[in-house]
């Protein structure tokens, strides 16, 4: 085997981390794809004898990478300052794709990811490396050219906001039941009983991109959440049940064509957060065949 070959069969061998990585960092598929490829380009150029951690320098390799992209979306004029859902993961309802796993272990729930999206990059990446992937804040400090302490205190405030998140039920099985009975309300036509399946504090986000802005928003409360759902019931039809990012989901597609992909996070029995893009672009980008 040739140094080249070797170096791409190491290289393979840590992608699934590398993309579990630029993925919980940037919550964009295609942009943590072009992450993991331009560090394999670096590696490629690189003296890779004088390397002696190879998986944490590619880590580091991958972590500069999204945050100079989080830098540069954040600097944009017209970057919106709308609420952004993360590109969700999704597969079928019978089970995971091992492809997926690493991407989507540790719980990483769209509502998390939701939550990422408003932190700091830097803070976002103390969070990530550290909470995440055990990175030692000395590296960190590296990265965002900061002390290793000021690094301790990005992660801190990142930890503070995420700790507040709902955990969700464990059980899958309990989950669709929620979800289906959330939609049957709204087939039906069934104010009250749309409402009883919701947390009187629900938040519903909702992301259509540039292309779809009047769908985009923020919603709380069960009476409100309830009402846009019904604004929405003649789909009920086109739902189809689907994991999205390991949690019981659905992709609306009437006629065929994906419209959106809806995420739930379901507490003891009741869902207290719903997290839907309908952007047309980000959704032609997902994979949806496997359903």
């Amino acid at each position: 085997m040739g140094e080249q070959e070797w170096l791409a069969e190491r290289f393979e061998a840590e992608r699934p981390h590398l993309r579990a990585v630029a993925y919980r960092m940037l919550g964009s598929l295609s942009e943590a794809e072009d992450a993991v490829q331009e560090a394999w380009l670096r590696l490629s150029r690189s003296d890779a004898e004088e390397i002696e951690n190879l998986g944490g320098w590619l880590t580091t390799v991958v972590a500069r990478i999204s945050l100079n992209t989080l830098r540069a979306r954040r600097s944009r004029p017209e970057a919106p300052m709308t609420p952004r859902v993360p590109d969700p993961v999704v597969d079928p309802e019978s089970g995971t794709d091992p492809e997926h796993e690493a991407l989507i272990a540790d719980s990483v729930g769209l509502a998390l990811l939701v939550v990422l999206e408003q932190l700091d990059p830097a803070e976002r990446l103390a969070f990530v490396l550290h909470d995440m992937f055990a990175v030692p804040f000395d590296e960190i400090a590296e990265m965002v050219g900061r002390s290793p302490a000021a690094a301790r205190q990005l992660a801190s405030r990142a930890r503070r906001r995420v700790q507040g998140r709902p955990v969700p039920d464990p059980d899958l099985d309990r989950q669709r039941e929620v979800v289906d009975a959330f939609f049957a309300a709204s087939r039906d036509g069934d104010f009250e009983a749309l409402v009883s399946v919701l947390d009187p504090d629900v938040v519903l986000v909702a992301d259509g991109g540039e292309s779809r802005p009047d769908i985009t928003r923020t919603l709380r409360g069960a009476r409100e959440v309830a009402s846009e759902a019904f604004l929405f019931r003649s789909l009920s039809p086109y739902v189809r049940p689907a994991l999205v990012n390991g949690a019981a989901g659905v992709v609306v597609a009437p006629e065929g064509k994906p419209f959106a992909v809806m995420g739930f996070t379901v507490v003891d029995g009741k869902i207290v957060e719903i997290d839907a893009i309908g952007d047309p672009e980000r959704l032609a980008r997902l994979d949806l065949t496997v359903l």
